[in-house]
């Protein structure tokens, strides 16, 4: 190798270390000054013992710089953008105070502590964060594209919908697409929280972050890097991040009145314990000083933040991706929730579950020539017909000689000399379609079943039934939320009798049968009323508006972008019990919420008795508010356990 060039390759090593070294020590840069804010409030205290006060007031003095600057710093900046006093400036205040009466220990130690908590407030805000931050580095930045058989490495930012690229076993998955060739198993966690992996074949979705475990794979890309799932979990998680629940903004704007307050009865406790007690000027300002750092409100303010992010957190890492401490809190006071039918409760694609051909006919023969007609109609009932008879037979289908389309009944088809007509009811005639089969429409129908019939030269001879199959686990869910004390509701489009075998079979509590997607939003409003606060759960371009309405907007990864985007919560794995599962840990954030705001209030309270009883001195003083900050922040960090 060229010389020059390693030299160049060094240099560039070096600078990127410094630069690495530079990042860490920004990064726990508060504990870093908390540290050494320490190490000197040792050297102060020793040469206080050598008779040196003066050095030991340098020293000191480089202790409250070191330790307090960060705070100070972000205590001025706020106080000045948001016109709004804050603990940090209280916290600043009570240090010099204990300095200019002589209490210079006491005064750093406070700094020490004050930053020390700080630090770990930061380590909390970076650990609950943790989890979702690094799903930037599971993006991978370049892909091996494939035109006409040759190989390119390209980044993925350049890649367009319908490219083809390859991804060999190990490596991560750079964008949405579908497979074209192979068979493989792929790694989701990073989408769904699910560890198990799962076997994908030939025109299957894959996600970007995901990984390829074991097969080669040719795949299509069906969405552009920036407008990924992965990418949408990015976005969702940093838009969470910013948003505060209505918790914390109460905090925040309690704060303000409660430091003003705070600096009044400060002012006053310097004067009147003098006149009114007796107490001498040394002790009133003492005490007035004491007042000042145990009735900041520090462990107060640290009560929901820390639990909220690490909520959020713990909910990424499952699966449940939160779009702000505000939706987390309200599903906790949820009472009822609403479920759209198809592609929710159910899979959204129907199957057959019934075929009923008269007797004396061959049900093979009537089955290819039903999915040999049905195959030229795109309708999803003709679909799954088609793929039923592929399935069960395993054939090849023929050709008719003729096919026209009945838009809204059906379709009619010339076979031979044969006259085949493959519809409703109403197409191949009513009674007829009653009659057939000692009534077996009217029992169908009951069970929640759609029925195809099929007519042979105006003779019904066969009958097929379908079903949106309920979800495996749609019954677990709602079993779940009702043990939670919660009213489930179900709206679909079915007429009333298919609506009520279906919800049976569901679980559900009620249903609302009929429900056009413009109706929605209104029974959406009927249910708010009714129940209080509703949330919906859905996965449809027609659910946005009805998710948008609703307290709580619940969509299924699986579903369309515009519901991910409306809605508050997305389940990134269709996974029903995940709902159960986010309502519990609302509930668990707002009890450690309540205990830290209880806690804090009573702490705060109980040193700023002891100190006008003259119990509590400064340094205990210290220790009891600093402490019980750092219990608080502690406390909320339980909740990234699972």
């Amino acid at each position: 190798m060229n010389p020059e060039v390693q030299v160049l390759e060094g240099k560039q090593e070096i600078a990127q270390e410094k630069e690495n070294l530079w990042t860490k020590l920004k990064v726990n840069g508060e504990l870093v000054a908390a540290i050494l804010c320490g190490v000197f409030i040792l050297g102060g205290w020793l040469l206080a013992y050598t008779e040196r006060p003066t050095l030991s007031a340098l020293i000191y003095i480089l202790s409250f710089v070191i330790g307090g600057f960060a705070k100070a710093k972000e205590g001025i900046i706020d106080t000045i953008e948001n016109k709004q006093l804050n603990v940090e400036i209280l916290m600043i205040l009570a240090a010099i105070g204990s300095a200019i009466i002589g209490y210079w220990t006491e005064g750093a130690i406070l700094i020490f502590i004050f930053s020390l908590s700080g630090a770990l407030e930061t380590y909390a805000m970076n650990k609950s964060t943790k989890e979702i931050s690094s799903l930037m580095d599971l993006q991978p930045q370049e892909a091996l594209l494939v035109t006409n058989g040759v190989e390119k490495i390209v980044n993925v930012s350049d890649l367009k919908i319908g490219d083809l690229i390859l991804i060999k076993p190990g490596e991560r998955i750079p964008s949405d697409g579908k497979i074209v060739k192979g068979t493989t198993t792929i790694d989701e966690a990073a989408i769904t929280g699910e560890s198990i992996p799962v076997t994908k074949g030939i025109e299957e979705e894959i996600f970007a972050g995901t990984v390829n475990l074991n097969g080669s794979i040719t795949v299509e890309i069906t969405k552009l890097s920036d407008q990924t799932l992965f990418q949408k979990i990015i976005d969702l998680v940093q838009s969470a991040q910013s948003e505060k629940s209505p918790s914390q903004l109460f905090i925040e704007r309690f704060e303000g009145n409660y430091v003003k307050f705070v600096l009044v009865a400060v002012v006053l406790m310097m004067f009147l314990p003098h006149f009114l007690l007796g107490w001498s000027w040394t002790e009133t300002f003492y005490r007035a000083m004491v007042l000042l750092v145990v009735a900041s409100p520090c462990a107060l303010v640290a009560s929901i933040m820390p639990a909220t992010l690490s909520a959020i957190s713990n909910g990424a890492k499952h699966g449940i991706l939160f779009k702000g401490g505000v939706h987390l809190e309200n599903l906790n006071h949820i009472k009822a929730i609403a479920f759209d039918k198809t592609g929710t409760l159910t899979k959204g694609k129907p199957e057959v579950t019934d075929d009923l051909v008269e007797e004396g006919l061959d049900r093979n023969e009537v089955l290819l020539y039903v999915a040999s007609i049905e195959s030229h109609s795109n309708h999803p009932l003709a679909n799954a017909i088609v793929q039923f008879v592929k399935n069960d037979l395993n054939v090849e289908l023929i050709q008719p000689e003729g096919i026209e389309d009945v838009a809204g009944w059906g379709v009619k088809a010339t076979i031979g000399n044969d006259e085949w007509k493959i519809g409703k009811s109403g197409f191949v005639g009513s009674e007829l379609a009653e009659q057939f089969s000692q009534g077996a429409y009217n029992k169908l129908s009951s069970e929640g079943k759609t029925t195809v019939f099929v007519q042979k030269n105006e003779k019904i001879i066969a009958v097929i039934a379908l079903k949106d199959q309920v979800r495996e686990e749609t019954k677990q869910a709602i079993d779940q939320l009702k043990a939670q004390g919660i009213y489930t509701i179900m709206l679909t489009g079915d007429s009333s009798t298919t609506a009520q075998a279906i919800s049976a079979e569901c679980h559900v509590d009620e249903f609302i049968a009929e429900c056009l997607p413009e109706n929605k939003v209104d029974h959406l409003k009927a249910l708010k009323e009714k129940y209080g606060t509703v949330a919906m759960v859905g996965d449809g371009i027609n659910d946005a508006p009805a998710l948008a309405t609703a307290h709580v907007g619940i969509a299924m990864g699986g579903g369309t972008d515009v519901a991910l985007e409306t809605a508050d919560v997305v389940l990134m794995k269709n996974d029903l019990p995940k709902i159960s599962e986010a309502i519990r840990l609302s509930q668990r954030m707002n009890k450690i919420v309540k205990q830290n705001v209880v806690f804090s209030i009573s702490v705060i309270t109980l040193l700023i008795c002891s100190n006008f009883l003259q119990v509590v001195d400064l340094p205990l003083g210290v220790i009891g508010h600093e402490g019980s900050t750092i219990l608080v922040i502690l406390n909320g960090l339980r909740l990234l356990r699972s």
